[in-house]
């Protein structure tokens, strides 16, 4: 039997997604209109927020955020290595320091033990250069690493407890449900990510959502280069940045929300797939999901292998038989860029450094089909014979 082709993810679109971009170019507004406010609206209305404010980014929203809790020069802020670089970035772009903690290794998402030890024994976790031995801890980014919700009640007991701001970095788990709650709308903040791999695509483009006003207000000017409430065209109150999402995305977006359930399930079934097919495979463990998930959400499918298995060459040797992989995640931490300003090294975050040596996602999205999963697990089972 032939083999068949395999794309690393693909996005799951429709005719109504094409016409509904189609319909705003027969207008004249292609920025700045009402898609982007029916799209705001369908995202609170989903999730049960206040506010929404759609951003052409997941990183655009996640500094926005930033910069509404606060968080500037030499403030500390506890968040993980084990993440994509952008929930450290934003911190960066404001000359803050992220101040990382080790994860949880069943989940990969961050460990409330150590935030907590973080905050009573700040110097042992600060990085060997790079950061002021007096500075102050302003805030918690967790992150919902691969769809599954952080283990939130603790970490927002111990923000309120230290009156530290809470950023939820939802932007790979849009959908999820921890204790019954959406994932996003347990922190003061919650970003969402739609770049094509997500659960949801608008292109490019990301959304923050929030229950404060005056913040909502104050990311709302900050998008559109700091013209608040009031100001006229050519006013603008603050130093803002140009983040806005354009009509076009805007309306992919208000379609792909509305077709949200049916997606969610449709990736639900490829994990499933997936967990039949690798179960039986010795050396392969997939994701283990906490009973505090009442809803997983899937974003990409990764699956750890045993430490006496070599990981790279593996993923060399599946590529080479058609199946592209990726390592997931590089730990931030030894980035180069991070080894220059911190100093740091290997070893620092031991459970994070052994995870991302381990892990590989594999080929993953709600339009896969049987036969293409069943040739991953096929070829992987093959390969550690």
């Amino acid at each position: 039997m032939p083999k068949l082709p395999i794309p690393m993810s693909s996005p799951d679109l429709t005719d109504a997604e094409r016409q509904a971009v189609a319909n705003v170019m027969n207008t004249p507004m292609l920025s700045m209109g009402q898609y982007v406010k029916d799209f705001e609206q369908a995202f609170c209305e989903r999730v049960g927020a206040k506010h929404a404010i759609a951003v052409n980014s997941g990183t655009a929203g996640l500094h926005l955020c930033v910069r509404a809790a606060g968080i500037g020069e030499g403030d500390l802020v506890i968040t993980t290595p084990f993440s994509f670089v952008a929930s450290s970035n934003v911190m960066l772009f404001e000359n803050a320091v992220p101040l990382f903690v080790d994860i949880d290794p069943k989940t990969g998402n961050i460990d409330p033990e150590l935030i907590k030890d973080a905050i009573e024994n700040t110097k042992k976790y600060l990085p060997r250069k790079g950061a002021n031995a007096d500075a102050k801890i302003k805030a918690i980014l967790p992150v919902d690493v691969f769809g599954q919700p952080a283990d939130m009640d603790p970490i927002m007991k111990i923000a309120r407890d230290h009156n530290l701001a809470v950023i939820e970095d939802s932007c790979e788990a849009l959908g999820a449900e921890y204790k019954g709650n959406p994932a996003g709308m347990l922190g003061d903040f919650g970003v969402f990510a739609f770049y094509p791999n997500k659960q949801m695509t608008t292109g490019e483009g990301g959304l923050v959502i929030t229950n404060n006003d005056a913040d909502a207000d104050y990311m709302r000017a900050m998008r559109n280069q700091g013209r608040a409430p009031g100001d006229t065209w050519l006013t603008h109150t603050h130093l803002g940045y140009n983040y806005r999402l354009d009509e076009m995305s805007a309306a992919l977006g208000a379609v792909q929300i509305s077709r949200l359930d049916e997606m969610l399930l449709k990736r639900e079934q490829v994990a499933k797939w997936y967990e039949s097919g690798l179960e039986n495979v010795g050396g392969v463990e997939t994701l283990f999901i906490d009973e505090s998930t009442s809803r997983m959400s899937w974003f990409v499918y990764v699956v750890r292998f045993d430490a006496t298995i070599d990981r790279d060459t593996l993923a060399q040797d599946l590529i080479v038989a058609g199946v592209p992989v990726r390592p997931y995640f590089a730990p931030i931490h030894l980035q180069p860029y991070m080894v220059e300003q911190f100093g740091y090294q290997r070893g620092d975050f031991p459970i994070t450094e052994d995870l991302g040596n381990r892990s590989l996602a594999l080929p993953f999205s709600g339009v896969m089909g049987e036969a293409q999963v069943e040739q991953v697990c096929e070829t992987i089972a093959e390969l550690l014979k």
